[in-house]
């Protein structure tokens, strides 16, 4: 009878006496691979799987609006960085958003890519702008925010649904209460963030401080949100007002 070991049990890997071992592989496997590719920094985005590039109802679409600030965001670090230093463009790797930002920044190097994708019951597909050595496959969504969070300098949230409030607030929180290095943090689309989140109601209230207001800046154009961007990053470079 052939023996087995027990780190080459599937069973008992699989098991739930053995979840703490996936765990620690879903934070382990992605440091290795990030420190091979000197990945350190990152612009995080989040926003809705669900954005299609135009509207059928003839709205505004996010879609390009994310392209373009992606494609500006690319060429400011590959123009400034030096290769080991580039800010990487970190999303989901899925639909919508998220293929949006990557399709902006493969337009100038599809290596500052970088997919943390998640399995879900509804397929999610790694969308095609993504290079698989950027890609990451996660089960636990803390570990997969946990990553976000780890690589962040800098963050965007596009209009989304539960995932993208989830990922955003978690941020704030890290951010506020000094789990997190402070960073910019750009909501896209004054009217999308306006209707659905009070946040002067909740500084008025007491409920957050006012100087938390301060933590994220609400931009409705490219220009406005690549200029704070750029500014928290680097402020030592000179630009325009807003």
């Amino acid at each position: 009878m052939q023996m087995t070991k027990a780190y080459k049990n599937n069973e008992f890997l699989m098991s739930e006496e053995a979840r703490s071992i996936r765990i620690l592989s879903e934070y382990l496997e992605p440091r290795r691979r990030l420190s091979m590719h000197g990945i350190s920094r990152a612009i995080v985005f989040f926003g809705s799987a669900r954005t299609e590039p135009t509207t059928a109802d003839g709205t505004r679409s996010y879609y390009p609006l994310a392209v373009e600030l992606a494609e500006r965001m690319a060429h400011w670090t590959m123009e400034r960085h030096h290769p080991r230093s580039y800010y990487h463009l970190v999303t989901g790797g899925g639909p919508g958003i998220m293929q949006a930002v990557h399709e902006g920044s493969a337009r100038v190097n599809a290596a500052l890519n970088i997919g943390l994708n998640i399995s879900l019951p509804f397929e999610q597909n790694l969308n095609s702008h993504v290079n698989l050595e950027n890609a990451f496959e996660f089960h636990y969504f803390f570990m997969r925010k946990f990553w976000f969070v780890n690589l962040a300098h800098a963050a965007v949230a596009f209009p989304g649904g539960f995932g993208t409030l989830d990922e955003l607030f978690e941020l704030l929180t890290l951010i506020q209460t000094g789990k997190a290095q402070r960073m910019p943090v750009v909501l896209f689309g004054h009217e999308f963030w306006d209707a659905v989140v009070n946040f002067r109601l909740l500084a008025e209230r007491g409920l957050i401080a006012e100087e938390d207001l301060e933590l994220f800046r609400v931009c409705d154009d490219v220009d406005s949100a690549f200029r704070h961007l750029v500014r928290g990053l680097e402020p030592d470079i000179a630009l325009s007002p807003d």
